[in-house]
């Protein structure tokens, strides 16, 4: 299944043999190249929709209350359709590294595979969420795969290995039902053995989170553990009492207070988004229509982020740049998977922030500005196997993609006893 918009080609992508991956001609396991080419026009188009943007007026507030500000938007419009922002140079960028699609369960599964030129580096397979994308991700990769010319040693050396979930990015959108994040993980299972993988550790934040701890409770033996940097660790009558919006239970810590009422704030102002996709998520047709209201959906996700973003915008020096947010916006828009990526919080039936009993060694990093930063109370609770937690100084949902220095050095020391 290939997007209308998008030309894949089938040479092999640029730094990756396509031996080396699999079996790569015919069969229904085939692993094929792939390289991202979109035609000019369909990039001339994105700009005339973003010039031809019918704006309301501004908010009747001060501050973010409403929504994404007026002013925000029109910044972020206003350079997403000059030429200063170039969407090439992110195709440039993807097509430097070993890019595949391969059929699993009927549905094309696109990934990007970045093998370490160090001996046994640990394979590694890093999902994102939603309203993320593989360009979350990319900054990590090298430092990942090549850690000697990043503060490392041979020894922290991964294989890598980046998936864009059905209905996102370059996979294919499902046309049948079922696709939930059960799903997923077994997809997951599969793709890592056919690439060769008898041992490897799983990595992700948002629904990355939900498939990764699904994999792990699929207990295939090749997974010998997993990171999280957006753990599942709520206790259920702490869960309860922040969605109701009730006073803090007695006898929290101080961490427990502070996670308790990030949460609460969640709950209150923050969980529309997910309610809306969760219950029609094909009604989002405007949304998929207007570059802008697209761009407005994705960056409302959680008010950290937002605020994040609205300060990139006003120029100044973040996590992200103002091409990292339009690379992920524009990849959704190329892809036209506002609709087919919303399905997914409808095929969902998990909670979100609830223990799994995650039966694999685990490892945890709290970033303070996620939805709510798990106290080491919680965590030791809701993984039983627990072999690394960190409290992180600095980061919010996009772990990967705001800090990748910190969740590289995460990633290293969450493993480092499985090698």
């Amino acid at each position: 299944m290939t997007h209308p918009q998008m030309t894949p080609k089938s040479e092999a992508a640029v730094g990756g043999a396509p031996a080396a991956h699999g079996k790569t001609e015919g069969g229904a396991d085939a692993i094929r190249p792939f390289r991202v080419s979109f035609p000019d026009e369909a990039l001339a188009d994105l700009k005339r929709r973003i010039a031809a943007t019918r704006w309301p007026e501004r908010e009747t507030v001060t501050d973010q209350s409403q929504g994404v500000q007026l002013a925000t938007i029109q910044k972020l419009a206003r350079y997403w359709g000059t030429p200063e922002y170039d969407w090439r140079k992110c195709e440039a960028k993807l097509n430097a590294l070993p890019q595949f699609i391969t059929e699993i369960d009927a549905v094309d599964i696109h990934f990007i595979h970045v093998r370490s030129k160090h001996p046994n580096a640990l394979p590694l397979i890093v999902t994102h969420g939603w309203p993320g994308s593989i360009i979350e991700q990319l900054k990590i990769i090298d430092p990942l795969t090549n850690p000697t010319a990043h503060g490392g040693s041979a020894a922290d050396a991964f294989d890598v290995v980046i998936p864009s979930l059905p209905g996102y990015g370059f996979s294919g959108k499902p046309t049948t039902t079922g696709w939930d994040p059960i799903r997923i993980a077994r997809a997951w299972v599969v793709l890592m053995k056919r690439l060769g993988y008898t041992r490897f550790v799983a990595q992700g934040g948002d629904w990355g989170n939900a498939v990764t701890e699904q994999m792990a409770l699929l207990a295939p033996p090749e997974l010998i553990g997993i990171h999280t940097n957006m753990p599942a660790a709520v206790p259920p009558d702490i869960d309860k009492a922040a969605s109701a919006g009730a006073p803090a239970p007695s006898g929290l810590s101080a961490d427990e207070k502070h996670a308790y009422d990030q949460l609460t704030f969640f709950y209150k102002h923050g969980v529309g988004y997910a309610e809306e996709m969760q219950n029609r998520p094909q009604t989002l047709y405007g949304i998929g229509d207007s570059p802008v209201g697209m761009a407005a959906w994705m960056i409302d996700h959680d008010a950290s982020s937002y605020a994040l973003i609205a300060r990139v915008f006003d120029g100044q020096a973040e996590g992200l740049t103002r091409d990292d947010i339009l690379d992920n916006v524009t990849l959704y828009w190329l892809t036209n998977t506002t609709v087919s990526s919303a399905r997914l919080y409808w095929e969902s039936k998990l909670a979100f922030f609830a223990p799994k009993n995650v039966p694999v060694p685990t490892a945890v990093s709290a970033f303070p500005e996620e939805l709510y930063q798990a106290p080491r109370s919680w965590t030791e609770r809701a993984y039983p196997k627990l072999i690394h937690y960190s409290k992180v100084d600095k980061g919010g949902h996009f772990a990967a993609w705001e800090q990748p220095a910190i969740l590289t050095t995460e990633l290293r020391a969450a493993f480092k006893s499985l090698r």
